[in-house]
């Protein structure tokens, strides 16, 4: 009896922890968010720099980790030929496409903004499988893409059709993230079950970030950061990328993939906290209900 008094209770510590990571790493990726707006806002800083800086230096340390931690991890992706293409190919099509594109939606509307339109990039997944299987939209899917339609309507409109209440090239940037949150997560999926994420992760960044960085040769882009703005990239890349990261893998550990992933949703939330209460963004009552309508179709695709 106590034996299985025991394993009960470490199960059920095993599921607080797990929830308590997933819920932290969301609020971390949303605190990343606002630390863009932030340099955006206060430096003007330069998207392809921020992003290139981002990749590369989380690529760096988490590469440097692995190779104090499992060195041997580092070697086995470059054995075969196709296991290269399709981690180059995750890195410049997935990784640097969903980096760069999210950072362009929050330079060009806010973090809260940014971050909620690219949650569709679910219903794009979803979308894709009913094409790849040749089949219709179950009816929780037919109500998302609803959702989706109306969330994405409200926060480009207000409800109004007159009038666009975000700029266009707000709106096509964060339509773009979200297209880029679709190819991150469904390029490396077979390597990723190979070689583990944090392998493909480490290599992805920084293969992504050199190449960002040769092709705009960022180290000539004038960037001027004092004490405070230098505090903006340190937030991204330590907290918002090998803090989240960690965190939101010790969760998937420990309550499994779908309940992590339902639980990391609170980063649309925790971004737009932020960017009210720290950066003054004002938002209105019909971005609410486009927030609400958008983030309902992540429940709605994870329900089945």
């Amino acid at each position: 009896m106590k034996k299985a008094t025991d394993t009960t209770q470490a199960t059920k510590s095993m599921a607080a922890r797990g929830i308590l990571c997933t819920l932290t790493g969301g609020v971390c990726w949303g605190f990343s968010g606002a630390c863009g707006q932030f340099l955006f806002q206060e430096y003007q800083i330069d998207a392809f720099w921020l992003t290139a800086a981002r990749m590369l230096i989380s690529g760096l340390l988490l590469l440097g980790y692995l190779l104090a931690a499992h060195p041997t991890k580092l070697k086995v992706i470059w054995q075969e030929k196709q296991d290269v293409r399709q981690l180059i190919f995750f890195a410049l099509i997935g990784l640097l496409a969903c980096q760069f594109t999210y950072l362009k939606a929050i330079e060009h509307t806010n973090a809260g903004t940014a971050t909620v339109l690219q949650y569709l990039g679910p219903l794009l997944i979803m979308i894709y499988a009913c094409v790849k299987g040749s089949r219709l939209p179950s009816k929780n899917e037919g109500i998302a893409i609803l959702f989706a339609l109306a969330g994405t309507f409200l926060l480009a409109t207000h409800g109004n059709v007159h009038i666009l209440v975000i700029s266009t090239q707000g709106l096509f940037w964060g339509i773009g993230a979200a297209i880029g949150l679709f190819f991150y997560t469904l390029i490396p999926t077979r390597i990723i079950g190979k070689f583990g994420s944090w392998v493909v992760t480490g290599y992805g960044m920084l293969i992504g970030g050199g190449c960002l960085a040769l092709a705009m040769r960022i180290w000539q882009i004038p960037v001027h950061l004092d004490m405070a703005g230098i505090l903006g990239p340190a937030g991204i890349i330590i907290i918002g990328t090998l803090v989240a990261y960690t965190l939101y893998m010790q969760g998937v550990q420990d309550i499994g993939a779908v309940k992590a992933s339902m639980l990391a949703s609170v980063e649309p939330v925790s971004a737009t906290l932020f960017s009210a209460l720290w950066l003054d963004t004002s938002f209105v009552f019909m971005d609410f209900i486009g927030f609400l309508l958008i983030m309902s179709t992540v429940f709605l695709l994870a329900k089945k």
